[in-house]
């Protein structure tokens, strides 16, 4: 795996996740296991099979999560440059439909849009990392190209 790119914020994410499943999850997963254990046959027990199952999943997240931040790279915004960067939040306008959009640019590993996370390699942060405000993106999107003004470069706040 090839070295990324990741915000403090995003760090401080992962690596929340990571404990809690190390601690937690695991603490979970073996409760469940004794229970279902302790049935005639554990080896036939569905239950059984399905808490070994969820072990599986839960082991392989996390060994994923430890390569990820293994291989990440934290980086830290250039206040004050103007341009968009990684770490940063940018609003921008839909010059076609007067949409407004408010984005947190980060690493492909910290990447949620549903958080409005963007990822600095995805279309859209491919497309609006390095402008300025006032500058223009175009963007394909699944419905055509829209065309994305920079309003607004921030940086983002400490993590939480």
């Amino acid at each position: 795996m090839h070295e990324a790119v990741i915000t403090r914020d995003g760090l401080a994410r992962l690596s929340a996740e990571l404990e809690r499943l190390r601690t937690v999850g695991r603490l979970r997963i073996t409760e469940r296991l004794r229970r279902a254990a302790a049935e005639a046959n554990p080896g036939e027990s569905a239950d059984y099979l399905d808490a070994r199952e969820e072990q599986a999943l839960l082991e392989r997240r996390i060994a994923r999560l430890e390569e990820r931040l293994r291989t990440a790279r934290v980086v830290e915004p250039q206040p004050g440059n103007g341009r968009v960067d990684v770490g940063e939040r940018v609003r921008l306008r839909d010059l076609d439909s007067g949409e407004r959009l408010e984005l947190e640019l980060v690493g492909p590993h910290e990447a949620d849009p549903s958080e409005d996370r963007i990822s600095i390699v995805s279309p859209l942060g491919k497309a609006v990392v390095g402008l300025r405000r006032g500058q223009i993106a175009s963007v394909d999107a699944p419905l055509g190209r829209r065309r994305l003004k920079v309003v607004a470069v921030e940086p983002l706040g400490p993590a939480a």
